[in-house]
């Protein structure tokens, strides 16, 4: 995201937001008292609805000061009191309360003060409510306090100390904010005019969303919770069992239902779209983003978590974390910068050695997909970013560091060397694609099936242009050895952090990288070449006769003609030759050009078929690994589990390699 785009995205909020749709009226209704949650008007009570109130055991401090709906009816109002300026909207219907139980519309035994209770809304068995809209079809069920004392801004606008605890990268928030929106605006502390512009946008967002009245909107329930102070809770969600929610705003959706409940204590924060937090989890000065989720004791703190990101039982302190981060037991993240999410955070993790005696002012980058396995003890500061999709093993504890190789392996060292340190590990480069691609294969499919974000767009392709770059620039520094030596570290190359490289694992990874990088690009070959056979047009442009500068060719808008079936090995082979305007073909093609120079198409596409069939191969035997070592430990375990040629997901590998084969053998017969 560039960092106009950031400001754009802040000036879409500023039009749009339901929050500040809502203090707008909060703010007509004050200025004005004209209500905004009945319609038709309101009128005083009558003399005989006044009787019949108060032989219902209602009482008010003063009945000319409660207003109602034109529609009002007086048996729907039952045991309640009234202090201050109070309007009650006609009682129609019922609303649904968790449980899926219906009650009547209407008000009943409950206080409240300077309030206005909408049509068919629902305000039953509330200890005070003051200070709050609520509006048609909502409901405040079983309550302590609801309350908004003066003007609020409902937790928008706060500072975020994400990555540094102690500050350096702040983030002022907004209710709509998102992942790419903070990372930039963390990572652009040198362009001042860019931070004073969004500084200035989101101050006016904060001033739009001051209310003196709190919003409880269509649709919503506040159910079975202590209290609810100075917060705004959108249409549709639903809080039902919370100890506290406090100066905070909740964004949902009818369909996206954000809910906060049994025993969570939530303050100072922003819950978006469709998020969960349950079971005492505890959110403070923190932005959960669309259909994320904390749960079981997790506590999440000055930090910003992703779309489908989850914590449960363990710590997130000062850190922003992308989509699809798993935190499923006791651990700790603190002062990560890690937008690109996509990784785990196993049992006993202790990825926040933040402090150096002086400060706790250091900071992480795990990049995308890292692994921190169990027991892991991670010292600061410490950058993954270029090593994405890395694993770091069981029990390993890393120094201070940078990694720049992509889908490593750092474990406890396999021996010991003399002259090196014992406090560094052993690295594998390409490790995860070479041994563990099970891993890989599946969590593309993985995080596309559980993807529920609308609202954020995600590439859950692995091998991707910058990802296959990095392994370019890994390849070239693992081949530049020299002199040639049994174990090498950082010295030797660079990148490898504080850990050491054997020369056999430094021979696999060159191995490695270069059938992912050609695999990649190969893929991109059969796209064009189908592209071709399907139009039946050559491309226009020939690179050779560009001299240099960017052609004109795209895809070919005609047909083949009528009965045309075969491409032609000259055409397939102009593919190759040929600049175009689209980024992923020239990054593609440029490769082949590198990698493959003979030129030869069908050669090409045969290759890509052996390779298709070794990856297949490869993700069995990864799982495979599973079920031998198992077999050794568990007696019965070849009882209990799935072998890996039955493994769902394998056989799911197999098929669209089949599938995949039988297509390119289709393509060489066009090409013959």
């Amino acid at each position: 995201m560039t960092e106009k785009e950031v400001l754009k995205a802040v000036q879409t909020a500023l039009r749009t937001s339901e929050l500040l749709r809502s203090s707008r009226q909060a703010c007509l209704k004050a200025k004005t008292g004209k209500s905004v949650t009945v319609k038709g008007g309101l009128r005083a009570l009558r003399r005989e609805e006044v009787s019949q109130l108060e032989a219902q055991g209602n009482w008010a401090e003063d009945w000319k000061n409660v207003h109602v709906s034109r529609s009002f009816r007086a048996g729907h109002v039952v045991g309640c009191r009234f202090f201050g300026t109070v309007v009650l909207g006609e009682a129609t219907g019922t609303v649904k309360l968790p449980g899926g139980v219906s009650f009547r519309s209407g008000c009943f035994r409950s206080t409240l003060q300077n309030a206005e209770v909408g049509d068919g809304a629902l305000v039953s068995d509330v200890a005070l409510l003051t200070g709050y809209l609520v509006k048609s079809g909502a409901a405040v069920f079983n309550c302590g306090t609801v309350a908004c004392s003066g003007p609020s801004t409902f937790g928008v606008g706060t500072e975020l100390s994400v990555a540094i605890e102690t500050g350096g990268r702040e983030v002022l928030t907004y209710a709509e904010i998102t992942v790419d929106v903070a990372a930039k605006v963390a990572t652009s502390r040198a362009n001042k005019a860019f931070l004073k512009e969004y500084a200035s946008l989101v101050g006016r967002y904060v001033a739009a969303a001051k209310a003196p009245l709190g919003t409880i909107d269509s649709g919503a329930t506040v159910a079975n919770t202590t209290k609810v102070l100075n917060s705004y809770v959108g249409r549709g969600a639903v809080i039902d069992g919370a100890q506290l929610v406090r100066n905070s705003t909740l964004l949902a959706a009818p369909d996206e239902a954000t809910q906060v409940g049994s025993g969570a204590y939530v303050t100072d924060a922003i819950i978006q779209w469709g998020s969960v937090v349950t079971s005492m989890a505890i959110i403070d000065t923190s932005v959960l983003t669309e259909h994320s989720h904390v749960e079981r004791h997790g506590m999440v703190t000055q930090s910003l978590l992703g779309p489908n990101t989850g914590v449960a039982e363990g710590e997130v302190t000062a850190s922003l974390c992308g989509p699809f981060v798993g935190f499923h037991h006791q651990a700790l993240l603190i002062a990560a910068f890690w937008p690109e999410g996509k990784g785990n955070v196993g049992y006993g993790a202790n990825v926040g050695s933040n402090h150096t005696s002086k400060a706790p002012d250091q900071e992480i980058w795990p990049g995308e997909g890292i692994f921190f396995g169990l027991g892991a003890n991670i010292k600061f500061p410490a950058d993954f970013s270029k090593a994405p999709y890395t694993i770091i093993a069981s029990g390993v504890a890393t120094l201070p560091q940078k990694v720049t190789f992509p889908f490593s392996l750092i474990n406890t060292p396999s021996a010991a060397h003399p002259g090196l340190s014992p406090a560094y590990n052993e690295i594998v480069p390409a490790w995860v694609l070479s041994d563990n691609l099970f891993t890989i294969r599946r969590n593309e499919g993985k995080y596309k099936a559980r993807n529920k974000a609308r609202r954020s767009s995600f590439d859950f392709e692995v091998l991707r242009p910058d990802i296959v770059d990095m392994m370019l620039d890994a390849r070239t520094r693992l081949r530049a050895v020299s002199p040639v030596k049994e174990l090498y570290t950082d010295k030797d190359i660079p990148g490898l952090g504080k850990n050491y490289m054997l020369e056999r694992s430094r021979l696999k990874a060159i191995d490695t990288y270069t059938a992912s990088i050609r695999y990649y690009a190969l893929l991109g070959l059969r796209r064009e070449v189908a592209t071709l056979v399907a139009e039946g047009e050559p491309p226009a442009r020939s690179a050779r006769d560009a001299k240099g500068q960017p052609g004109s060719a795209g895809r070919r808008p005609r047909q083949a003609a009528a009965g045309q079936k075969k491409l032609g090995l000259a055409a397939a082979k102009k593919l190759l030759v040929t600049v175009t305007r689209r980024p992923r073909w020239e990054h593609e093609r440029e490769l082949l050009l590198r990698e493959l120079p003979d030129n030869d198409v069908p050669a090409d596409l045969r290759l890509l078929i052996e390779y298709q069939e070794r990856i297949a191969r490869e993700v069995e035997e990864s799982k495979r690994k599973d079920d031998i070592r198992g077999a050794r430990v568990i007696d019965d375990y070849a009882q209990a589990h799935t072998p890996a040629e039955e493994d769902s997901f394998v056989k799911q590998t197999w098929a669209e390699t089949k599938a995949l084969q039988e297509e390119t053998e289709k393509l060489l017969a066009d090409l013959a």
